[in-house]
């Protein structure tokens, strides 16, 4: 089943039948460009049968049958957003004041995703969940794997600025940008678009690195204060990704967890996921320890809550919209340590209920790049981990109290108009 396939129509309400018809077809014809001619903003060149290129009126043809396609999926897009369907909310009720929000950043790793649905499926206390899942590709088979989860209340939303709904112009790659590694001077005398705005380190944007980062922040200002269903949900908001996978005591944990939290005042944020690689629930199964949040540890299972996405918001967006970093969580580490009146504290579980099983992905190339070995591996982990899982308490303990400095940035987030694009989704909650 596909994600714009007429069950699917039928099932979210609030889109008009006349934007279904045109998106279905819209859709296929916009696939098939896309496969057949691969460099889609390079001019001419060989279509993948070898043939000859396609002549200029060919080509600007296939280009305007193009972008009246992508208006389409743009328009088609904006109707989902704004229908806000929560499916299966017959079955399994509304949400309730403290019940948890699972929202997971979806790109296009579906066979990650299939994973991590199996994962939820088998956690205990999935069915007083909202299951959110933000896209921001739309793929015939990732769109459709929502559909599958059936054992809680589920609603999608979309990235409306992804780059493949803008491929040709920003936030996509603008064929008048300026290429990454062309110098500022020579930018210059070129006259692309950003040539005054490389990055830090002298290199210009790359919309695949930018894109990562302005998904994440529009998915929060979105859920948080977008969604008629969350906006005034005063829950936990656990974050996760395509790639995760998580144990069938994460929600358990995570209670355990809450209940604990009023004798730490200081732990603004939960973490329920750690990349230590041993295992060793039989001594830390139930075990948190209590730090200083960093990014490169403590950004995997973060539930956060309303009160401290407000200060950020309130407080941060500037920062965290401008600082020259094209990672969402380097970027929300620099304002824990530079805008927030104290550092960002979290509790974070020693023996992990969330796992990374995405080998290859933005950052990591690896020979073991297979998604069902992984997830057996974490599969295999919580098998023999299982009679220390479901604790019935949680003793506290005091991480290494080190005096971390403000990161610097890696780059990638120079051009004023990713700036300006990740303000808009402070300010704009619709769609």
């Amino acid at each position: 089943m596909g994600w714009l396939t007429p069950r699917w129509l039928r099932r979210t309400p609030g889109v008009s039948a006349a934007v279904k018809c045109l998106a279905l077809l819209s859709f296929g014809s916009f696939v098939w460009l896309q496969t057949r001619v691969p460099d889609f903003g390079g001019g001419a060149g060989v279509v993948e049968d070898g043939s000859a290129s396609l002549g200029n009126q060919s080509w600007a043809g296939l280009l305007q049958n193009a972008s009246r396609e992508q208006e389409i999926l743009r328009e088609y897009v904006g109707q989902l957003n704004d229908a806000q369907f929560v499916h299966n909310l017959d079955e399994y009720g509304p949400l309730l004041p403290g019940d948890p929000v699972v929202v997971v950043q979806v790109h296009n790793r579906w066979h990650y995703l299939l994973s991590l649905l199996d994962s939820l499926r088998g956690a205990a206390g999935i069915n007083r969940t909202l299951l959110i899942f933000s896209h921001d590709e739309h793929s015939p088979v990732v769109e459709s794997l929502p559909i599958k989860a059936n054992f809680c209340k589920m609603m999608q939303i979309f990235y409306p600025h992804a780059i493949q709904l803008y491929p040709l112009e920003f936030p996509g790659t603008d064929p008048k940008d300026c290429p990454r590694n062309i110098g500022k001077q020579e930018a210059r005398k070129l006259g692309c678009n950003n040539a005054e705005h490389p990055d830090s380190f002298g290199h210009y944007r790359e919309a695949k690195f930018s894109q990562t980062k302005h998904h994440w922040w529009w998915k929060m200002n979105r859920i948080m204060d977008g969604l008629n269903i969350t906006r005034n949900h005063y829950g936990p908001f656990i974050l996760l990704e395509e790639d995760h996978y998580v144990a069938p005591d994460f929600l358990h944990v995570l209670r355990l967890m809450e209940a604990t939290q009023p004798n730490h005042k200081e732990c603004s944020m939960l973490v329920l996921g750690t990349y230590v690689k041993s295992f060793n629930y039989h001594i830390t199964g139930n075990h948190v320890e209590i730090a200083k949040w960093e990014s490169s540890k403590h950004n995997m299972g973060m539930v956060l809550y309303r009160n401290l996405w407000s200060v950020i918001k309130n407080n941060c967006s500037n920062m965290f919209c401008r600082f020259d970093d094209y990672n969402w969580d380097w970027s929300l580490y620099r304002l824990s340590m530079i805008c927030l009146s104290a550092p960002i504290h979290v509790m974070v579980v020693k023996s992990t209920r969330v796992f990374h099983i995405g080998e290859c992905g933005v950052h990591h190339r690896s020979k073991n790049c297979s998604s069902q070995k992984m997830a057996q591996q974490a599969r295999n982990v919580i098998g023999s981990a299982r009679s220390y899982l479901f604790p019935k308490s949680l003793q506290v303990k005091r991480g290494v109290q080190r005096n971390l400095k403000a990161p610097k940035g890696n780059g990638g987030w120079g051009d004023v108009r990713d700036h300006q694009l990740c303000m808009n989704s402070s300010r704009t909650t619709s769609r």
